[in-house]
């Protein structure tokens, strides 16, 4: 019996006439005549076969590049040392959560070296691809694999975009031993999980500045598993990471965008509150789903939208960021909005370089680099900045609109606590009074608290 590799899949071939129910995710193919698992479960496949006694030639990694180089870099701080140590207690399987800025690169570096496994490094973003390359290139003595921004290499130490990853794993799914896998977060939804399925990796390290979701997260424990270790912005300000004062500012509604909201607001708030009526515990994406099948309900999403925008950017808050970038002028000034109309209206006004999904990669990392010198004090983003891009220098953010929750507020403020001599920074937070952003910007600020319970 030959246990094979194929398309991002397990195949048992040429099985005698035995029974293989015990084996976890095996089932029969009838296409092919075969017994075919998801690649993910490769190491309970071999534990199965092997607790029966089976005889069998396992051919999955036939293609297995030269062990990792060499790696040198410097100690730890204890926290990452201890989410090391987690991690390895949960059968190097798991994930971490730590706050941006605190290191959870390093954390990852320390596992690929304590591992010293053939790895494979997923990241969400083309900048976060970089970012990675320069910071393993300063520790790591062997070539480097890159996948996505329009490289194909693979090495024993790859890092990959998701989307690339997606693509190519079919193919080279088999050829690691670990995967690392950099804001987690945006698996467990059903959105791209094949990419760690079609992987055999059996050692998994998932890193994120926020857990995901209740659902997302027993998605994710059969994925990468369960969260080994937890530290929030709480946990670290004042020592590992820069002190900060968050300050709240509620802003108003002028007499046309109030009355605007409001007659929005009612026809958003009729279609919704029948649909609770019948589905009192819909989700949300129930609630989209039901909405966009009749009329009426297509122009409460439309109402809904309107009002997202309209609180997003309005004239108190565009008179806020006036205000504060004259507070501030010797300051480096990250603004946060919530979509890139807002970016690009405050660009325009203040003269300030927008970092958007429609700025090239050259061109955002020559703003950057005028940032952090000093040529640049003020950037406006709606998204590109929220996840991975090292802005050390910034002190001041003035976050104006969000709409990913918790955890956007997170990345967003874990921006500016990269600790220097003397640094503390400020993060101003724009909120419309009598509007809904009002209970989302309380739930937003719940993941800066310190966490509930730290693994010893």
């Amino acid at each position: 019996m030959r246990l094979l590799f194929d398309h991002g899949t397990l195949v048992l071939a040429e099985t005698p006439d035995i029974q293989l129910d015990f084996v976890p995710g095996l089932l029969w193919d009838p296409r092919v005549g075969l017994f075919r698992a998801p690649a993910h479960r490769y190491v309970d496949v071999l534990d199965a076969l092997r607790s029966r006694g089976i005889v069998f030639r396992n051919e999955v990694r036939r293609e297995l590049m030269a062990p990792p180089g060499s790696w040198d870099f410097g100690e730890l701080r204890p926290y990452q040392r201890a989410a090391l140590f987690s991690w390895e207690l949960g059968g190097c399987r798991g994930i971490v959560v730590m706050p941006t800025g605190s290191g959870k690169t390093r954390v990852a570096m320390a596992v690929l070296a304590a591992a010293g496994s053939r790895a494979l490094c997923l990241v969400p973003t083309r900048a976060l691809l970089q970012q990675w390359l320069v910071e393993l290139s300063a520790v790591y003595t062997g070539p480097i694999g890159r996948l996505g921004d329009g490289h194909f290499s693979v090495e024993s130490i790859t890092v990959a975009t998701f989307e690339s990853a997606y693509r190519h794993m079919p193919r080279m799914g088999h050829q690691f031993e670990l995967l690392i896998v950099d804001e987690v977060h945006h698996f467990g939804t059903g959105m791209r999980d094949e990419t760690l399925e079609m992987c055999v990796a059996g050692q998994r390290l998932g890193l994120t500045a926020t857990p995901p979701g209740q659902s997302a997260l027993v998605a994710l424990e059969h994925l990468v598993g369960p969260v080994n270790y937890e530290l929030r912005v709480g946990d670290l300000a004042g020592r590992w990471l820069a002190d900060f004062d968050l300050v709240a500012i509620h802003v108003g509604l002028n007499r046309d965008e109030r009355a605007a909201y409001a007659a929005d607001q009612r026809l958003f708030s009729d279609v919704n509150r029948r649909f609770r009526q019948l589905h009192s515990q819909g989700t949300w994406q129930e609630f989209v789903s039901a909405a966009s099948q009749s009329p009426e309900g297509r122009a409460a999403l439309s109402a809904w939208r309107r009002m997202r925008r309209l609180v997003g950017f309005t004239e108190a808050k565009a008179e806020a960021v006036r205000v504060l970038l004259a507070r501030h002028p010797g300051s480096r000034v990250l603004v946060f909005t919530a979509d890139n109309a807002a970016a690009y209206a405050i660009a325009r006004e203040h003269l300030i370089m927008p970092i958007t999904c429609d700025i090239s990669r050259s061109e955002r990392e020559r703003a950057l680099a005028a940032f952090r010198s000093g040529e640049l004090r003020a950037l406006v983003s709606a998204r590109v900045l929220n996840e991975g891009i090292d802005v050390p220098e910034a002190d001041v953010a003035i976050i104006v609109g969000g709409t990913q929750g918790e955890r956007e507020h997170v990345q967003r403020v874990g921006r500016l606590l990269r600790p220097s001599a003397g640094k503390r920074a400020m993060v101003y937070e724009l909120v419309t009074v009598a509007t809904s952003e009002v209970r989302k910007a309380a739930e937003r600020r719940r993941g800066l608290a310190a966490a509930s319970v730290v693994p010893a």
